[in-house]
């Protein structure tokens, strides 16, 4: 399977190509995602040897994460799928950065401002696949639920920004948390593989980010 998967959830940005198992992969640390992400495309297709309309599909980072970062990262996906006629794997960024956590559980959460946090317990399955347990939330870091049991591993920035409160309201749950945790596409490829054999694709104009926040708002709203 051929497949090129982005992420642009965070300050960091990765694009990876997947060809039947062989990665080729590009990371920055840095806001820099609109002047690079079209570039390290490029970089990561001729590396592998392929065109876009030799792939089978392209895969990306829905959010929830940075709003002007998922905005680009949507609009590079829609793009390149509408132009090489691609179906589009849509993939929870949360999961994409706990599939990259060597660990079997893990706690997934991303500074989300105004003091909150995007906050996914996650997981991993017999397949080595990560599986969201509940939902994905946007919270208070004091007000996070407590999850089932211990040996839980924290990563993500919102950890970064937010450890003591977290870990206080955690306790015994949490065994450590991982600093500088990124979500990288070549997860972001290793979950859509799996959900592209699913069936769960959409179309270049369905390729849209998943905020959260403004779910979480709608939902308030209604009640």
């Amino acid at each position: 399977m051929k497949l090129l998967s982005l992420d642009t959830s965070t300050e960091a940005c990765s694009v990876a190509v997947w060809m039947d198992g062989q990665v080729h992969e590009r990371f920055d640390l840095g806001q820099h995602h609109s002047e690079l992400i079209l570039t390290m495309v490029q970089q990561a297709l001729a590396e592998a040897g392929l065109t876009l309309k030799q792939l089978d599909a392209i895969a990306f980072s829905r959010g929830p994460g940075s709003f002007t970062s998922l905005r680009i990262g949507a609009g590079v996906v829609q793009g390149l799928a509408f132009g090489a006629n691609l179906p589009v794997v849509p993939v929870s960024s949360l999961a994409v950065l706990a599939q990259g956590v060597d660990a079997p559980k893990v706690l997934a959460s991303f500074d989300a401002r105004m003091n909150q946090v995007y906050w996914g317990a996650f997981a991993r399955n017999e397949k080595g696949l990560v599986e969201l347990q509940g939902q994905e939330i946007v919270i208070a870091p004091a007000a996070v639920p407590l999850p089932e049991g211990s040996g839980w591993i924290g990563a993500g920035n919102g950890w970064d920004q937010y450890a003591t409160v977290l870990t206080t309201r955690l306790g015994s749950h949490v065994n450590e948390w991982r600093k500088q945790t990124f979500p990288k596409a070549r997860h972001v490829a290793e979950l859509g593989m799996e959900l592209f054999k699913a069936g769960q694709t959409v179309t270049a104009e369905q390729a849209l980010p998943v905020y959260v926040r403004d779910e979480v708002a709608a939902k308030m709203k209604s009640l």
